[in-house]
Order: structure tokens, then sequence, then C-alpha cells
């Protein structure tokens, strides 16, 4: 019988999940197919109930629903429950619908490993919502103990601060005179996303050797990662990530851990272009 996943979020007709998973399916022979579940609040108890009936052998979770979607698996696990955010759902052989979370490896095997002398860096986590909680606990897993955050809303970052309180909270309007302080910037905002808004400022103040990584994988190059780019800073799109926490989904729902591939790589490149 043809397996059936899908990615639950609102707006959701711009993820690339679909690509992903079906050249994964293809290459390694697995009846199945993946399709976008555009959804509201009020469907996420049907949803679940459909992985319960087996009619979906495992779902992604993606923006606004990472948080909302723990009031209705049976148990989350691992790094979902450490970051109160799960990304990937699955039935196991108890019967149990697991929420799990691949955020967070998919920002340190993207990105995160190849940064050293990590204990005396200081990174900034600019936003605070669905995926922010990932970012922070891959940071402090890569060994960065010094992690501020700052987000438009600042009730959200003190909401943070509860579950991880070492965060450091620099208010909003104070980012462009605080950014020449870190080492490490990670966008986990919307801002830059294709056909949305933008930051209002640009980051020339960063330090010359600082890292900027970007969440955002649509457009490849958002408006401040190209600028940074172009004034000579390390800089990362959110595509590896994007990439790797598919990898870690696809391998806790099939037991095949899939190759990324340079024909994998070129496919998704060809489709943000």
């Amino acid at each position: 019988m043809k397996k059936k996943f899908g990615i639950v979020g609102n707006p959701i007709k711009h993820s690339l999940s679909p690509v992903l998973h079906e050249y994964w399916f293809k290459k390694y022979s697995i009846d199945a197919d993946y399709s976008i579940i555009e959804a509201t609040d009020k469907d996420l108890p049907k949803i679940i109930e459909k992985v319960k009936k087996g009619y979906y052998s495992g779902i992604n979770v993606t923006l606004p629903f990472k948080r909302k979607i723990i009031n209705f698996v049976d148990k989350v696990i691992n790094d979902a429950e450490l970051t109160g955010s799960v990304n990937t759902v699955l039935f196991d052989n108890d019967n149990t619908v697991i929420g799990e979370n691949t955020d967070v490896y998919g920002l340190q095997a993207a990105y995160l490993k190849e940064i050293d002398n990590n204990c005396n860096k200081k990174a900034l986590v600019i936003g605070a919502g669905g995926v922010s909680p990932s970012v922070i606990l891959s940071i402090k897993k890569s060994g960065i103990n010094n992690i501020s955050i700052t987000n438009r809303t600042n009730e959200k970052c003190i909401f943070l601060k509860k579950k991880f309180s070492f965060l450091n909270i620099i208010f909003w309007e104070h980012l462009k005179s605080e950014i020449k302080n870190f080492d490490i910037i990670i966008n986990a905002t919307s801002l830059g996303l294709k056909n949305g808004k933008d930051f209002s400022f640009n980051f020339s103040d960063t330090k010359n050797e600082a890292i900027y990584i970007d969440t955002i994988y649509n457009p490849l190059e958002t408006k401040t990662l190209k600028y940074l780019k172009e004034e000579g800073r390390r800089v990362f799109n959110g595509l590896d990530m994007f990439i790797y926490q598919g990898q870690k989904s696809f391998y806790l729902w099939n037991k095949i851990n899939p190759e990324i591939d340079d024909e994998l790589v070129k496919l998704l490149n060809l489709k943000l272009k």
C-alpha cells in the first residue's frame, strides 16, 4: 500500500519538502507520496487522528504549528521535549503518536559543526518564533554559552527565557547598536522571506569575522545575507539546515539514512531560482 506523508503549515505553498522527500522516495524505491497540508488550528486534531489511523505514515510540521501540535500528540521526546517545538510526527510500534524535533540536528549538521573555539563566542538569535527554541538549543549543544535573543515582541523573549534561563534579552530597538558585539548572528524571523518584509537597517556594524546564518532558504540570498556576503562576512542560507532536518525526518519514518547527493542539491537550487 502506498504510504502518505505531508507537511502541515500555513502558509505552506512555498515549501520544498515535497521535492526533497519525493526525490528520496524515488532513489530508495519507496512507494510513497508527500503532500502539502494547509491547515488552521482547528484542523490539527483531525490531522493527528489520521496519523493514528495510518492514513499518514508521518508528517512534518512548520509555522505556525510547531508548538501547537504538542497538544495533540501522545508524547514528545528528545529535542522536542527540550525545546517545546515539534517539526516531525511519527507513529511508533506501541501505537503512540510521537512528536520529535529534527531542526536542532539540522542546524548543527549544516553549520555549527564548522565553528571552532565556541566557548568564547557570543551568539545572537533574532526572533522568538517557531524555530527559535531549536536554534537556541543547537547553539548551546555546540558549546556556546553566551546566547542573546531579540524579538519585535519582547514578551516572546521572556517566554523563551523561562525555558532557557541562560538567555540574555536585548530590546528590539537596541538591535542595530548591539549587533557589533556578536560573533554568530542567526536570523530566525521571517524577515527577508520572498515577497515579505525585511529588516529596516543594514548590518554594517557587524564584526569583520562575524558569521551570519539565515534560517530562510527562499530566496537563497535575502537582502541582509547578500549585503553581508558582499562585505566579506561568512554567510549561510537556510537550505542546508532544511536538507539536514529533512534527512533526519526521513530516517525516523523509513529507517533509511538518505544520501545528500549533488543531484538533490542541484534540484533544490533550481526550484529556488
